[in-house]
């Protein structure tokens, strides 16, 4: 699980909970009809402007967001050292009883031990790469699109809000309470996209860039591995992948 992701979302609740319970009552905060016009207004904007399965699929693109746990790229490049090692003194075809988790970088030794061609490797990962790429900005766009919309329905339940409130203005007493009412779609829409539709779409972003370095360092390195490169020299043109800061954690 992502504690960050978990701890940032669980203290933005609790300081607004306490901001509002420190400045009057809980209950002059809750509105149903202007949960409904918010909540409801975002994801039809959503579906419309996204298919029924691509909002469907962001859910599940969206628990990245929280259970996500992807390999430091310093073990990868570590495992494909290894794997080099194997390769250069037993040979290619030792490589296929190696215990490989990975499905990905699995995937790309089954090519080598299968005797493929170095273009051919490259495209077909490549490919694959490409495809998770769109899968993923699909997700993260779908969470954008929320996190535009909540405040925009916001300011439209404020609006209908507003109307109601001027149609009744023979009663000088029910101004008040229909304005707090009024404003609290404005609320509603803010922290719907601040603090969860536009947040939970960056981290999907951090998500799929550390998911992109992972499976671009296996790509590099199946085809030095391929190409029988020396694990030393493999493991200097991997370490550039890295931040300068860990690379010279990387080769202790």
């Amino acid at each position: 699980m992502d504690l960050g992701t978990v701890i940032g979302l669980v203290m933005g609740i609790v300081l607004i909970l306490t901001a509002i319970l420190l400045g009057g009552s809980l209950g002059a905060f809750v509105d149903i009809p202007s949960v409904l016009i918010v909540i409801g207004g975002a994801i039809a904007a959503t579906l419309i402007r996204f298919t029924l399965s691509d909002v469907i699929n962001s859910i599940k693109v969206m628990m990245k967001a929280f259970f996500a746990k992807p390999t430091p790229p310093e073990e990868i490049i570590q495992e494909l050292i290894t794997l080099s090692n194997i390769a250069r003194k037993e040979g290619l075809l030792k490589l296929e009883k190696q215990p490989v988790n990975d499905p990905f970088l699995k995937k790309a030794i089954m090519y080598c031990v299968d005797g493929h061609e170095a273009d051919f490797i490259e495209d077909v990962l490549n490919k694959e790469i490409e495809l998770t790429l769109d899968r993923h900005g699909l997700g993260k766009g779908t969470f954008d699109a929320i996190g535009d919309a909540a405040p925009a329905f916001g300011m439209i339940g404020t609006l209908v809000g507003l109307v109601n409130m001027l149609g009744n203005m023979s009663d000088p007493a029910s101004i008040g309470p229909a304005m707090a009412v009024a404003l609290l779609t404005t609320l509603y829409g803010a922290i719907m996209a601040n603090l969860i539709a536009l947040p939970i779409a960056d981290k999907l972003k951090r998500r799929s860039q550390e998911e992109e370095l992972n499976k671009r360092l296996v790509l590099e390195g199946v085809l030095g591995l391929q190409k029988g490169l020396n694990p030393r020299v493999l493991e200097e043109l991997l370490k550039t992948y890295l931040p300068p800061g860990k690379r010279s954690s990387s080769e202790e």
